[in-house]
């Protein structure tokens, strides 16, 4: 796959739960490709790099799936300025967390079809990884209802 595809399809499958940016993919591929757990295919059209996983780079990540898995990092926005709100207008504030009503309800229908698409498919890892997604916009929707 090319930079793009893959993310493309990290975007499809991850995107519920897990953030990444364009430029964070494009730098890490030649760093992975450099250390032998990717291997550079023919170019394609308008310069197009793909690139497939080596032995090496299954084994590698094979191993990063056994290692422990670390604190997580909570990063949201809204919670983050709700913590300074009393310098916000009122009616920005007000804004704000009807906005973030909107986002998480159309985002919990997203993952909600999502979780019940893979489980159809049979990827049950997925749909649990999904599942995490369903339960934070719950909780973000249960947290924007006593916000203030």
């Amino acid at each position: 796959m090319t930079g793009g595809q893959l993310m493309a399809e990290a975007e499809r499958r991850l995107g519920a739960y897990w953030t990444m940016t364009r430029s964070q993919v494009y730098r890490e591929l030649p760093v992975l490709a450099e250390r032998g757990y990717l291997r550079l295919g023919k170019p394609g059209p308008r310069s197009s790099q793909p690139y497939s996983v080596t032995a090496s780079g299954k084994r590698a990540f094979g191993k990063w799936l056994a290692e422990p898995a670390g604190k997580d990092q909570v990063r949201n926005p809204v919670v983050l300025r709700t913590a300074f709100s009393s310098l916000m207008p009122k009616g920005e504030k007000k804004d704000m967390y009807e906005e973030a009503v909107s986002y998480h309800t159309n985002s919990l229908a997203e993952v909600r079809e999502q979780a019940k698409n893979a489980k159809k498919e049979g990827d049950e890892a997925g749909a649990t990884a999904l599942d995490f997604a369903v339960g934070y916009h719950k909780a973000v929707l249960a947290w924007l209802k006593t916000a203030k």
